[in-house]
């Protein structure tokens, strides 16, 4: 009798977790810079809310596309944002962290068998959860020597009638990048001429470092097809709390609210009135938390500038850098095993995010000024001592 699943057993476990289990073994005074958290605490008025929700009863399933407030709130910020009208009972559903939006979605949409666009590199869960759905992920790697932007061209040409959905994911994670908005237009209407949907991961819309940056939803005409992932995870430091949504047409939105309560039957109450002060209340927290995201980004830019050997592309958004460490031996997973087991530093290996990823590393600047320099300073001894 075959006990494990081929679903499970096919799965390639992510590099970024492989690291973070290699520096739990070896412990000591590590630089974590593998994880992509930010380093805050949840804003307080958030917790307040969180805690007055549970004291007075707020602790029983809800809707399965979650309460009507919440739902309300997301509804009008995407509308304020878009100037798009979104309305809160047909097109918005609450999920248990945007992890499950992105897996409602792609279970509602695929066919066993369609295809996956997956523009890489890229986060892995995107892989997996493709094939948590039946479908194939199709990887399609981006040049580096246009700091990985999108090249809509490499897109569309991979599009074909079993195309079920191109995953789009601006800021980027790894990498950074704000993708250029007439390269993400041509992927759009490509996609809307094959009847394939646009699913638009923003959960690091709110950290952007520009003046520039635009949802998805504001400069494409694809209603129909577009669906959009966010969450609280990234935008108010609430990782722990589990609380994402997913944005798109009505059939969608019912489908994978159906799909939803076979799996989690609803979102946690608790979170869902925390979720609601986060995006109805004061975002000082969230102006305060981009503030010092950015110093930490232009810090470790300019560093690693200094380092001889080693390079990246200033990042856009999110709080990651892609370090190119091609002349340093071995694989990018060597780089990165060296890093921590000879100089305590945690790192991501360019191929947990793709084949395309190879020869780089992924720092996440989640972390204290102080940890990232004492990490650069690591990185640079490394690097003395691998070319001496």
């Amino acid at each position: 009798m075959t006990r494990i699943a081929s679903r499970a057993t096919d799965f390639e476990r992510s590099g970024i977790r492989v690291m973070f289990e290699l520096a739990e073994e070896q412990g000591g005074d590590l630089v974590r810079l593998e994880v992509g958290e930010p380093d805050f605490d949840t804003p307080e008025h958030v917790i307040d809310a969180a805690e007055q929700s549970a004291r007075s009863g707020e602790t029983h399933y809800t809707s399965g596309a979650g309460i009507p407030e919440l739902r309300t709130a997301i509804a009008e910020r995407m509308t304020d944002e878009t100037g798009v009208s979104f309305d809160p009972e047909r097109h918005v559903s609450v999920t248990s962290g945007a992890m499950e939006a992105l897996f409602l979605a792609l279970s509602a949409i695929a066919e066993p068998g369609d295809d996956v666009l997956i523009p890489t590199p890229a986060w892995p869960n995107y892989r997996n959860q493709a094939r948590l759905a039946g479908a194939t992920p199709v990887p399609i790697p981006l040049s580096a020597d246009d700091g990985f932007d999108l090249d809509p061209d490499r897109i569309i040409e991979q599009l074909s009638q079993d195309t079920a959905a191109v995953i789009l994911t601006t800021p980027s994670n790894p990498t950074g990048q704000v993708y250029d908005e007439d390269a993400v237009r041509e992927v759009v209407e490509a996609a809307r001429e094959y009847d394939a949907f646009v699913i638009a991961d923003e959960v690091y819309d709110r950290l952007t470092y520009g003046d520039d940056y635009r949802r998805i939803a504001s400069y494409t005409d694809y209603s129909e097809g577009l669906l959009t992932v966010d969450s609280c995870s990234k935008t108010y430091a609430m990782t722990g709390w589990r609380l994402g949504w997913l944005v798109g047409p009505e059939d969608v939105i019912s489908a994978a609210t159906s799909l939803g309560e076979s799996t989690t039957a609803c979102p946690s109450s608790i979170a869902q009135h925390a979720a609601l002060a986060a995006v109805t209340g004061p975002q000082d927290p969230v102006h305060e938390m981009r503030a010092a995201f950015r110093e930490r980004r232009n810090y470790l830019v300019n560093r690693v500038e200094e380092i001889p050997h080693v390079s990246c592309p200033r990042p856009d958004g999110a709080f990651y850098a892609f370090l190119e460490v091609s002349e340093l031996g071995g694989t990018s997973a060597d780089v990165a095993e060296r890093l921590l087991s000879e100089y305590g530093v945690v790192t991501a290996p360019g191929t947990a995010f793709g084949d395309a990823g190879e020869g780089y590393l992924r720092l996440s600047f989640a972390n204290s000024m102080e940890r990232i320099e004492l990490g650069l300073d690591r990185l640079a001894a490394m690097v003395e001592d691998e070319r001496n």
